[in-house]
């Protein structure tokens, strides 16, 4: 628990100068690699609705497990 001392020396301008852009960039593979996770889910999802017992699982799976992570670590 913080006591008093501790909040009333919190100073903001100690923080690191990190810009958030330098934290999440993005390269073309990484766009890449999210566009097709997105395409596989919106093709998963439509064979799902279409009545699919085994291309949806498939297409999800890879969207999910595979194709986000993957752009997400790229």
């Amino acid at each position: 628990m913080l006591d008093g001392k501790a909040i009333a020396d919190y100073n903001p301008s100690l923080m690191p100068d990190t810009p958030s852009r330098e934290r999440l960039h993005f390269g073309p593979r990484n766009y890449a690699a999210l566009g097709a996770a997105l395409v596989c889910l919106v093709a998963g999802y439509v064979s799902l609705n279409a009545g699919s017992t085994t291309l949806a699982p498939v297409l999800l799976v890879l969207g999910y497990l595979v194709f986000i992570p993957v752009g997400l670590a790229l």
